[in-house]
């Protein structure tokens, strides 16, 4: 199997990223992306083949931001054409799909629809300055037009969750994509103790909820017998306006409560060691596409606590390989639960790692993949 791989932008160390550095690996596959910060995101893509592609001109003529981004972005890919023999392209993260306008046999792994103009719409334009509305509004008014037109003409569509699947069909009128997850190598996690800590790993962002969680760590300090415990925030800080702002927000908050760390990404193996020493991890996102982060905590014999929504919902089995929160409150009483009680979060661990084995393997997932790569292949 020839594979092609289509995505965005490779500038961050994230799920996404290392689904695609996993078929890249397992295919020998060539990635095409608009953007590629060696630097930025897992040293393993300086093995892969990475060629860049060119981008659209929005940027030379709309102020920098995420919308004229992705509308560089996906122009880049809208108009190329991949001259090189190949049986399947496989895309990635939105915009890379646009790649089907001038090419045929398309995978696409969708991570999620574009969420700046489908489901998190309303809230980005909520922060936008008025003069700036218009713009931002023209702009998705633009993106959704081509994203709807060339999604129809997809090949085969892979959504990495039940709640992604969900969004493709409300937003992109396509009801015949397969829930196929991301998987997980356990064998590289371990549970070496409880250094009374609790983690948070994921890119600095509002959609990611870091203030979410420092407000439940603190509600849930309000024990005295817990005042030793620590929050500990890992993930990549963009300097991107936007994000950087948050990140700002999210230290002052912080600060105030005390006993948190907010700190940049690390390498894969300080991550798995952060793993391995908490006392259970946290899981804030809002309504998020699938998540891997409560799949490496089970991997790591940790119970994970997260919000009772989007794809944890589907990977968590709650009070037994951890918990869903409604509520900052009852995420901090489940935080006391398994700080006091050894047994029940050794036991929660245990089967956490049970779950990802027998449901979250790569093993399982490229078996899967495999089905879908050679329909699209012997498409006509």
């Amino acid at each position: 199997m020839k594979l092609v791989i289509a995505q965005a932008n490779l500038t961050l160390k994230g799920g996404a990223e290392r689904v695609i550095l996993k078929i890249a690996q397992h295919y020998g596959a060539t990635i095409y992306t608009a953007e590629y910060k060696e630097h930025g995101t897992f040293d393993e893509f300086k093995a892969i083949d990475i060629k860049i592609i060119g981008r659209g001109i929005f940027g030379k003529i709309m102020p920098y931001g995420r919308m004229t981004q992705g509308l560089d972005y996906g122009m880049g890919f809208y108009n190329f054409k991949v001259e090189e023999d190949y049986d399947v392209i496989n895309a990635h993260i939105s915009p890379s799909n646009w790649i089907r306008k001038h090419n045929e046999r398309v995978l696409w792994y969708c991570h999620t629809p574009l969420r700046e103009v489908y489901d998190l719409y309303g809230y980005r334009m909520s922060l936008r300055k008025p003069i700036k509305k218009p713009v931002y509004a023209a702009g998705a008014r633009i993106v959704r037009h081509i994203d709807r037109k060339v999604t129809n003409d997809i090949e085969f569509i892979f959504a990495n969750s039940g709640n992604t699947k969900k969004r493709i069909s409300k937003y992109l009128k396509r009801d015949d994509a397969k829930v196929l997850p991301g998987g997980v190598d356990c064998e590289k996690y371990r549970n070496r103790g409880d250094k009374k800590y609790f983690l948070y790993p994921s890119r600095i962002s509002p959609n990611k909820r870091q203030d979410y969680a420092i407000e439940a760590f603190k509600e849930f300090r309000k024990n005295k017998k817990f005042r030793d415990y620590k929050l500990i925030i890992l993930g990549d800080i963009s300097k991107d306006r936007f994000y950087y702002e948050y990140y700002l927000k999210v230290m002052k908050l912080a600060a105030e409560t005390g006993n948190v760390t907010v700190a940049g990404g690390v390498s894969e193996p300080e991550l798995i060691d952060f793993y391995s020493k908490s006392t259970a991890v946290l899981y804030t996102p809002f309504n998020e596409d699938y998540g891997l982060v409560p799949l490496e905590a089970m991997a790591s014999g940790k119970p994970v606590i997260a919000v009772n929504e989007g794809g944890p919902k589907e990977t968590i089995i709650d009070g037994k390989t951890g918990f869903l929160a409604n509520s900052k409150e009852e995420m901090a009483k489940k935080m006391a639960l398994v700080a006091g009680d050894a047994d029940l979060a050794d036991s929660i661990g245990k089967n956490g790692i049970e779950r990802v084995k027998s449901h979250y393997s790569w093993e399982r997932f490229f078996k899967q993949f495999d089905v879908g790569l050679k329909k699209v292949r012997d498409s006509e």
